[in-house]
């Protein structure tokens, strides 16, 4: 693998598992999926401090949104879509009228 290809978390579980279920070396592991095996330790390490939070009980749950915050969201993505169409419009009466000065219409 590139250094620049990102490989899944199911991916990375699934190796994880090969290395600590079926004891297949980092080594191993690291030649088959063509990464390094300092990636391999730490995800091992990454994986252990979350189940570590996770287990302990002390992991933030996330907030309910209010209804404020999904009001003005809502708001938002509206002003969002109005902008894109008339950005739009705006490319296409642009793109007709270079056509015309053009002679191409």
């Amino acid at each position: 693998m590139s250094n620049q290809t990102r490989m899944s978390a199911e991916k990375k579980v699934m190796i994880l598992r090969e290395h600590l279920e079926n004891q297949v070396p980092v080594s191993e592991l690291s030649e088959r999926y063509g990464i390094q095996a300092s990636s391999i330790y730490n995800w091992k390490k990454a994986m252990f401090e979350a189940a570590a939070e996770t287990l302990s009980g002390k992991h933030k749950k996330p907030k309910p949104v209010s209804v404020k915050i999904t009001r003005r969201i809502d708001e938002l993505e509206t002003t969002l879509r109005r902008r894109e169409a008339l950005i739009s419009e705006i490319v296409e009466d642009n793109i007709e009228l270079k056509k015309k000065s053009l002679g191409m219409i």
